[in-house]
């Protein structure tokens, strides 16, 4: 049976193949495309960089637009440093940076430790703190040791309810499956688990925030999702109605055009104290 995303995703990636590149002796992914003020998008646990194809072929033509995957070692704090060495190694400034999930925790604390290299930061269906989540699947297991069919049988099991719910999301899900059957390497994605099961907490928080969340979320919870607004006062919130933990796929329209307007805003626009919701 045929998947449309699948098939747009890898003619994608046909067109615009990753490419490694070494950074403070860790193998990322990285793929780079377009001209312009430069945007950066950084992937949750199921993803490499091109699981965000749609905006990547939308914004192209006006920025330049990085995406990463993770390298297969190091953690929270080694990724913040070696995104500030491909700014070095790009001759790369600043930038606009887009995280979701595992990537919005890591670009929260890029932002914080790095403010002079982000422009905006836009923190998607992420979290504000790691503090337990040692005590939940599947962090809670012993992440370097047990047999990787056993991590990816919980995100199957996980996923496999998640479509029951959802079956009009059935392109997904399957997406999501070959992500974590094999598309993202066992030690690519044991250092993904590692990386919030023994993350920092996050330092100073970053002055030119948007959120991004979907009430649907099923790995955010509404407490959650309410922390990381408050830590991060944003300029805006966008809510989606409905998107799951993935709004950037199965909205991807939508999710463009929040992109389009937050990369219009004036830094002097994010002086102002209120927050902004946006429902979606």
């Amino acid at each position: 049976m045929s998947n449309c995303l699948i098939e747009a995703r890898d003619l994608f990636s046909q067109k615009n193949p990753e490419r490694r590149i070494l950074l403070n002796g860790r193998d990322w992914g990285l793929t780079d495309i377009g001209e312009g003020p430069v945007v950066l998008l950084i992937p949750g646990t199921l993803g490499r960089g091109d699981i965000f194809w749609q905006q990547m072929e939308a914004l192209s033509n006006r920025y330049r637009v990085l995406a990463v995957s993770y390298p297969s070692s190091g953690g929270i704090e080694d990724w913040a440093s070696d995104l500030a060495s491909l700014f070095e190694r790009l001759s790369i400034d600043q930038a606009s940076v887009l995280g979701s999930s595992l990537g919005g925790y890591l670009a929260q604390y890029f932002a914080g430790n790095f403010p002079d290299k982000v422009n905006v930061l836009l923190a998607a269906n992420t979290l504000h703190s790691v503090i337990g989540m040692d005590q939940r699947l599947p962090y809670s297991l012993d992440l370097q040791n047990i047999a990787i069919e056993e991590i990816r049988a919980g995100f199957s099991s996980a996923l496999g309810g998640w479509e029951k719910e959802h079956p009009d999301q059935s392109d997904l899900v399957a997406l999501l499956l070959a992500e974590a059957g094999g598309r993202i390497l066992e030690a690519e994605m044991r250092a993904r688990l590692s990386a919030l099961k023994f993350g920092p907490e996050l330092g100073p928080s970053y002055s030119k925030v948007v959120t991004i969340e979907a009430d649907d979320d099923p790995l955010i919870p509404l407490e959650m999702r309410e922390a990381v607004r408050m830590r991060n006062s944003p300029r805006l919130a966008f809510q989606f109605g409905w998107g799951g933990h993935f709004p950037y796929v199965v909205r991807p329209d939508e999710y463009t055009k929040l992109l389009e307007e937050v990369l219009q805003i004036e830094a002097d626009d994010f002086e102002k104290g209120s927050t902004e919701v946006r429902r979606l």
